[in-house]
């Protein structure tokens, strides 16, 4: 007799008990708490990198170029896509590793978590790291005009040419991981499920 005809002879009250070992490794994902708790206090440390740059620009904005001004501004949204990237690393994260959050009635549930699992994550973190790699790339590509004058400059065109490569890299794993995830599901995954 199999063991799936067994299972419904279990009674009700032993059902959610698990062995010693088998307890002890699933209560071992509350490990993961204080590495959220540690990456609350980064968004934290972000919000005060914002504050002090959006000071920066507004005491600034009299007296800065375009191209000063442009370069603050990048830098203001490169911080506020690093820290989405952190919300979907806490939030994702928490849901899809350590417990459920239950927030399916709150009004302000993020729409990208009520369909959340490892694949979904990955693939939001890749296009994540895309769009924080674009911000880097155009504020290098804004220095790059003046690569042939101005030596002391912060970028040499080894380095743009480096990281114009590493964001290449990056498009093509996300591609990657896009289309491994396609095949996953159209392989193994139940029918018209997304």
């Amino acid at each position: 007799m199999s063991m799936a005809a067994d299972e419904p002879q279990i009674p009700s009250g032993e059902r959610g008990k698990l062995r010693p070992l088998p307890q002890l490794i699933f209560a071992s994902r509350w490990l993961q708490v204080p590495l959220y708790l540690g990456l609350i206090v980064a968004q934290c440390v972000y919000v005060f990198l914002f504050l002090k740059e959006l000071w920066h620009l507004v005491g600034g904005a009299m007296k800065f170029t375009e191209q000063e001004i442009m370069l603050v501004v990048l830098g203001l949204i490169d911080v506020v896509m690093i820290s989405n990237l952190l919300i979907m690393v806490i939030v994702g994260g928490y849901e899809t590793f350590v417990s459920r959050m239950e927030l399916q009635k709150h009004p302000d549930q993020p729409e990208w978590l009520s369909h959340v699992n490892a694949s979904v994550l990955k693939i939001k973190l890749a296009m994540a790291i895309i769009g924080i790699s674009s911000i880097h790339l155009l504020r290098t590509f804004i220095y790059a005009g003046s690569l042939g004058k101005d030596a002391a400059g912060p970028y040499t065109e080894t380095g743009v040419m480096w990281q114009a490569i590493i964001h290449c890299i990056f498009i093509l794993s996300a591609l990657g991981i896009a289309g491994v995830e396609r095949m996953g599901q159209a392989g193994y995954g139940p029918k018209g499920h997304h």
